[in-house]
Parts: C-alpha cells; sequence; structure tokens
C-alpha cells in the first residue's frame, strides 16, 4: 500500500533518520510514491566540512557521500512507509554497481533519485542515481535493513 508523498521536509527527516550534522546528507524529499519511489534533495554549498580538504582549490563533494545520500534518501522512505509510527532505523547493507560520471561542486543542487527494486521482510534494494542539472552524475544498487533501535528492544 503505496501513499504519495509530496513532500518531507527537514523537520521530518530529523524524525525519520538518526543522521545529524555534519552527516545529514539531504535536504529534503521532494516527492515520493510510498516507499516505491522518492527524489531527494542536497543542496550543495561550500562552507560543509569535507571541501576543506577535497581538494582545496578545487572543492569536490567525495562520491562515497553522494552514495551515502542516496541510502539516505532511500532510508527516510522506508522509515516513513514502515515505522507505523515507532522509531526505526534503516542500515545500509550493501552497495554495488556504483558509478561515478561528472563532479558534483559547490553551487550543485544534487538529485537523489530512488527506486525499490526488492522487498524481502525487513530488507529493502533500491536502484539509485543521482543528477545535477538533468545530467547523471552518479549510480548505485543499495540494500538495507529496517530495524527496531536498540533502547526499544
Amino acid at each position: 500500500m503505496s501513499e504519495s508523498i509530496d513532500h518531507i521536509t527537514i523537520g521530518e527527516l530529523f524524525k525519520l533518520l538518526p543522521h545529524r550534522y555534519p552527516f545529514l546528507l539531504i535536504d529534503r524529499i521532494e516527492r515520493a510514491d510510498g516507499d516505491d519511489f522518492a527524489v531527494g534533495i542536497k543542496n550543495v554549498t561550500f562552507n560543509e566540512p569535507h571541501f576543506n580538504g577535497h581538494f582545496p582549490g578545487e572543492p569536490i563533494m567525495p562520491g562515497v557521500l553522494i552514495v551515502e545520500a542516496m541510502a539516505q534518501t532511500a532510508g527516510a522512505v522506508v522509515a516513513k512507509a514502515h515505522s507505523a509510527g515507532k522509531r526505526k532505523l534503516v542500515y545500509f547493507m550493501t552497495i554495488d554497481e556504483v558509478r561515478f560520471r561528472k563532479p558534483v561542486v559547490p553551487g550543485d543542487r544534487l538529485e537523489l533519485h530512488v527506486v525499490k527494486r526488492k522487498q524481502r521482510g525487513s530488507i529493502f534494494k533500491y536502484d539509485c542515481h543521482a543528477e545535477v542539472d538533468g545530467q547523471r552524475v552518479a549510480e548505485a544498487k543499495i540494500g538495507a535493513m529496517m530495524v527496531d533501535p536498540e533502547e526499544d528492544k
């Protein structure tokens, strides 16, 4: 049963994801269809700490952070669709077929597209890609698992 979502704000992301600055890498989810499909947004700014060293004078967003942003987008919609009002954690499990096609730099608006490929119990598989100005900059297949937080067990 999918629920169409217009958007998920940063305030709701704080409730859905345990990540906080500097590791919350999405600013909002622009649209989603339950946990089947979503588009997350990351506004890339020069103020982010990784640009101090990656690379001085030539700032490029690290590819691993682009992949993490895709995983956070998937994790947020999984948590929203399956939490039933209870706090859940979504753990990043696998990453396959990663490709980086173009650098992401400060000033870019990174769109994070996630499409559910498979679900088996609490295990979810997503096909993901990231775009800037309609051009694909990265892609990956991501696996995740939803669990109850330790304090809830």
